[in-house]
């Protein structure tokens, strides 16, 4: 019982990390496809319980960092589009262009 609890802390925490909306959504699919999955290994061995935890946690951190990169790559593409075919009129001083007002 204390590893469940402690397992649902850790997926918890954990998927606060990343907060895309793919993110998010991969931290739940992958969290209940795991539970599933590590239930049904752990009846094998006759501990259903700690293995649906156990599949839940990893299967949350697995679907939370996939959906992390998709948020990433989106923005990037996002980022591209949004600029394509303009110069930047400056630069911030951490670096970033900045294109100026757009009207």
């Amino acid at each position: 019982m204390k590893s469940i609890v402690l397992s649902l802390l850790a997926v918890i925490s954990i998927s606060s990390c990343a907060t895309g909306p793919n993110a998010q959504t991969g931290t739940v699919i992958g969290a209940l496809g795991g539970a599933a999955a590590g239930g049904i290994i752990g009846n094998q061995s006759g501990r259903g319980l700690e293995g649906a935890a156990i599949g839940a946690g990893l299967g949350a951190l697995g679907g939370n960092a996939i959906g992390n990169s998709q948020d990433q790559r989106n923005a990037q593409y996002y980022n591209q589009q949004q600029y394509q075919g303009r110069r930047p009129t400056g630069y911030y001083s951490n670096g970033q262009p900045y294109y100026g007002s757009p009207y």
